[in-house]
């Protein structure tokens, strides 16, 4: 097997997020579960914007979240997602492209415009999602170069995806070619909404091996076995999985692989200001880790810095040099293997 060239691929909605404050009796008004993602509409997506206080505008998605974190590591990164040829499609590319990620997914001229994504931050800085979905719902299997996938040494989904048949498509596409090349594939649960609708699957798959490297968090994984125990979902998930990590919050992550289950501390933040893109950043550090050739501690510690780092300030993708935090946190970082 030759050395990957690239480090990690992330596919998942390319969407740009529309970060606002909010009380929590605003969303009580609107109908809305505090700390959830739900689906929308265009029209709901304009109406919600109408209505909220001022904005920030900032390229996100869960995956190409990941693929920023893992950049700014100094990670060899590419993202697959879709976007329209329209303003906010033009904005995503350039964002994506300026951290250093490949990004070639032709944008989709005329019909749905790029999706967007209304976040409304309470003070505890909880996040809640309206996602409008738009021209992301339409990413599909020819949007996969089989030659950079099987060039990759991790293939990271995002559990979003399966809310789109074709994006699914591309999904069990892009994992063959990956396991084909002897690479990794990997999956976060994403939201525990999305688990409900699609726990079968999510099931089927880590059990049947398509998916190598699990994320997910507490409510997640609880969601994913129907059980109120975390304790009984971490045995569960160790009997069917490979290797995942699940995250708790301010008590660190749990690493559960064929060795057991082992709780990683999480990193000190003086001040929660957004948990947008917490576990995404997480996913970051970790996958960074694992493609550098890390062990698993250290791949959950670098995920905890990184998921620090971000819930510090408003916005999803990090806002200062990973790498160089790492190193000033005494990481060692090696250096990319190169074919």
């Amino acid at each position: 097997m030759t050395e990957p060239r690239f480090d990690v691929l992330g596919m998942g909605n390319a969407i740009v997020d529309i970060l606002a404050r909010a009380e929590d009796d605003f969303l009580v008004r609107q109908n809305l579960v505090k700390g959830t993602m739900r689906l929308v509409d265009l029209e709901e997506s304009n109406r919600l914007y109408s209505v909220i206080g001022p904005a920030i505008e900032a390229s996100g998605g869960s995956a190409g979240n990941t693929v920023a974190g893992v950049a700014s590591l100094g990670g060899r990164c590419v993202f697959v997602g879709k976007v329209a040829a329209d303003e906010l499609g033009r904005v995503y590319t350039h964002d994506i492209r300026s951290i250093g990620a490949r990004f070639d997914v032709a944008p989709l001229e005329g019909g749905l415009p790029t999706a967007r994504c209304v976040i409304l931050i309470t003070p505890d800085g909880e996040r809640t999602m309206n996602t409008y979905l738009g021209a992301c719902h339409l990413l599909g299997p020819e949007d996969v170069d089989a030659e950079v996938v099987a060039a990759t040494a991790i293939t990271y989904f995002e559990g979003f995806l399966w809310d789109a048949p074709s994006a699914r498509d591309a999904f069990f596409k892009a994992a063959k070619i990956a396991h084909g090349a002897g690479r990794k594939v990997s999956l976060t649960l994403s939201d525990p909404f999305c688990v409900d609708r699609f726990r079968g699957e999510f099931l089927s798959m880590v059990r049947d091996g398509t998916i190598d490297i699990l994320f997910a968090n507490e409510v997640e994984v609880k969601s994913l076995y129907q059980t109120s125990s975390f304790s009984t979902a971490l045995d569960a998930l160790k009997a069917d999985c490979k290797l995942a990590a699940v995250t708790v919050g301010a008590e660190g992550s749990f690493v559960v692989s064929s060795d057991g289950i082992v709780q990683v501390p999480a990193t000190t933040v003086e001040r929660v200001i957004d948990t947008t893109g917490a576990g995404d950043l997480y996913a970051a550090g970790f996958l960074y880790a694992l493609s550098r050739g890390l062990d698993l501690v250290t791949a959950a510690e670098l995920g905890a810095l990184a998921g620090g780092e971000v819930i510090s300030h408003i916005g999803p993708r990090p806002a200062t040099s990973l790498a160089d935090l790492a190193r000033q946190n005494g990481f060692v970082l090696p250096d990319a293997v190169t074919a």
